[in-house]
């Protein structure tokens, strides 16, 4: 601990950071009416309590009602969010964390029919091409206004306890004032750096102001927009060089990039595939050349890479905020000298995806994570100790095990295959998402620190886990691919699976059909792609791949955009026929039933899963339960109740989860197996 650079103290000013590792702004959409109520301390409070040095709450606080959150964001311009901000920040207190907040105007990145249906407002007319509204330009009395907006939202924090707060600037309006690309002002706000840099100025000359000098302020911003016309890493150092100067703020938090498009936004929040840490270097050059306190959180997944990140001096505080996601205990456990215990990020972005599809962040691997008044991160030991089978090894039937395990049963597990990894060892046979295997990896080795019992290349059948004399049997055998879909010619077709197992060779003029809207059809699309041959990719909904969301699309459109790939959404494959060394494809669409056809080597289909469930049904009549789940009681995390017995004698419980039951996600699988097991 001594030696150790993350554990070393940062002063500023009054207020001593006890180590270097912080949770950088961030919103995973918990408030409940804008207000960050039990769910949001408790998420907080779990990480201080495990040790982080700052948690910086809030991606993004509005500060105004012409800044409607996109997402369910905090209302810093509401004063009923002091009482809240104050019971977190106690509650963080008593563990000796810093709490400071994000605070922003979001200017163009955000709809006019959100929140009060008022104007969005920015420096220009431009629209951003994520959230699609036009601005209206901003004129000097909305100027003044905002102003005093951030100067009201720095003053309620300030009164709830907070050590500090920082202005967000990239891609919000702050950095569109700063922009060339954004600001189409004229006179005092526009046209020169000096005039496009003033407003930013005279916002932290207000908070100044109404906070005194004891609470801390910084600003963070992006560094180099990255885009022809916009401001470059000169005018970044330029920038960070005044804000030094201006005497106003007491730290910067540097990123590199533009999140206006989905592809900029995930250069900046880099996901799975992609080289970790890619900004560190230059917040690092920022740094060093400004001699000024700086933050950067961007990819910063593993401990390793933090420590690097303090050891070379590149940066003072260093962000860890999805790696805290997937373990809130991270601090502790580097603090104890377990990291090998750490379960680590992935990389997956469910997190972010998941705000704007479903509203709320979670974990693709910890489901824990965003459900803190509901489930543990620390499995208490039972009361009674039980004997549990579990029958398979992908990621639901790995946290079944663990948890048992953690709980301290008796734990037997039957895999089929020759190791654990299920589906997840078959996506991760892609270069882009080997990552995933961390999810296996980190259960199998908990499991086996936890002396559970894998049995590999067991088929197992009734008579194989009657034979433990279990008390409780768990089902997590996982689907296979839906290969009956089609009016004809099914057999004409391979799946997916079959392209990513290796188990099919890609042809050289190749429909993928995607029914599913998973990566499953794009990972095949990338692999025959790759192979040099022609694909089309086809969907029946309006959007390619819904269930991969936004950032987690970008890499595969930058592959196969570049090969020789169409997309042809809103058609829907209906029949397979041979004729002669071709397949021809039948096609419609569901808007107007208009037929089409198309003449191929070989046809890819992704209908997803039907659950492998002949072990369940066979089990289920031995079973005390008959497999039943009292849906109640899941949904508030109350154990399943138990019985004794059926009319048979038998009296093991009997569970099935993940794609056992049916087609969903990795996320879906291991919540099942938590909130099942963690009460056993």
């Amino acid at each position: 601990m001594k030696n150790d650079p993350l554990l070393q103290p940062l002063q500023l000013k009054h207020l001593t950071l006890k180590n270097r590792v912080m949770l950088t702004s961030h919103e995973p959409a918990y408030p409940e009416d804008g207000m960050p109520k039990a769910l949001y301390r408790a998420y907080h409070v779990e990480r201080a309590k495990a040790g982080v040095a700052l948690t910086m709450t809030a991606g993004s606080a509005a500060v105004s009602r012409d800044s409607p959150p996109v997402f369910n964001n905090i209302l810093a311009y509401q004063d009923e969010v002091v009482p809240w901000m104050r019971e977190l920040t106690d509650a963080c207190h008593e563990h000796g964390t810093a709490v400071m907040i994000q605070l922003t105007h979001l200017g163009r990145r955000t709809r006019w029919d959100k929140g009060d249906w008022l104007p969005v407002v920015s420096a220009s007319n431009r629209r951003e091409a994520s959230h699609r509204a036009y601005p209206k330009k901003a004129e000097i009395w909305d100027i003044e206004r905002l102003i005093r907006d951030y100067a009201d939202a720095a003053e309620r924090m300030r009164a709830a306890g907070l050590d500090g707060l920082e202005i967000q600037a990239y891609g919000h309006l702050m950095d569109q004032f700063w922009s060339p690309l954004t600001n189409e002002l004229d006179g005092p706000y526009g046209g020169s750096l000096d005039n496009r840099l003033r407003f930013t100025f005279e916002v932290l000359e207000a908070i100044r102001q109404r906070v005194g000098e004891d609470f801390l302020l910084g600003v963070r911003y992006t560094g180099d927009e990255c885009l022809p016309g916009g401001f470059d890493a000169r005018d970044g150092m330029e920038i960070s060089k005044r804000l030094k100067r201006s005497g106003l703020v007491d730290f910067l938090n540097v990123v590199k990039g533009h999140i206006d498009t989905d592809p900029g936004l995930t250069d900046v929040i880099p996901i799975q595939g992609m080289p970790s840490a890619p900004h560190l270097d230059f917040a690092g050059d920022i740094k060093r050349e400004v001699d000024f306190p700086t933050f950067h959180g961007a990819k910063i997944q593993d401990v390793a890479t933090a420590r690097h990140a303090i050891a070379s001096g590149k940066v003072d505080m260093i962000g860890m905020t999805r790696a805290h996601m997937a373990d809130p205990h991270l601090m502790r456990k580097v603090i104890e000298g377990r990291e090998e215990e750490i379960r680590p990020c992935v990389g997956a972005n469910y997190c972010l995806d998941r705000i704007y599809q479903g509203g709320a962040a979670y974990c693709i691997h910890n489901p824990a994570t965003g459900r803190e008044t509901t489930m543990p991160h620390t499995i208490a030991p039972a009361e009674t100790r039980r004997k549990v089978v579990v029958v398979g090894t992908g990621p639901g039937g790995m946290e079944a095990a663990r948890v048992a395990a953690e709980r301290g049963h008796e734990v037997v597990v039957f895999e089929a295959a020759d190791a654990p990894g299920g589906q997840v060892r078959l996506t991760a046979q892609s270069e882009r998402r080997r990552e995933m295997m961390g999810i296996i990896d980190w259960r199998y080795e908990r499991c086996q620190a936890l002396g559970v019992t894998f049995h590999f290349n067991v088929f197992a059948e009734q008579d194989e886990v009657v034979a433990e004399s279990p008390d409780v049997v768990i089902v997590a055998t996982g689907g296979l691919p839906n290969e009956e879909a089609l009016a004809q010619g099914n057999e004409l077709a391979v799946t997916g699976w079959d392209i990513l197992s290796g188990h099919a060779k890609p042809g050289r003029n190749v429909l993928v059909y995607d029914d599913a809207g998973d990566h499953t059809a794009l990972q095949a699309a990338e692999i025959i792609a790759r192979s040099g041959a022609r694909v089309e990719y086809m969907t029946a909904d309006r959007a390619l791949a819904p269930e991969v969301m936004a950032m987690n699309l970008v890499p595969y459109m930058r592959t196969l955009q570049v090969l020789d790939t169409t997309f042809t959404p809103t058609f829907r494959l209906v029949s397979l026929r041979r004729e002669g060394d071709e397949l021809v494809a039948s096609v419609e669409s569901d808007y107007t039933r208009v037929g089409k056809e198309r003449r191929v080597d070989q046809v890819v289909v992704n209908f997803g899963t039907l659950p492998m469930d002949d072990l369940y049904e066979s089990l289920k009549p031995l079973s005390s339960n008959q497999g039943m789940v009292d849906y109640d009681k899941l949904i508030v995390g109350d154990p399943q109740p138990i019985v004794a017995s059926n009319d048979t004698g038998e009296g093991f419980q009997l569970f099935r989860i993940g794609d056992a039951i049916s087609h969903r996600n990795t996320h879906a699988a291991i919540y099942d197996a938590l909130r099942l097991m963690k009460d056993l």
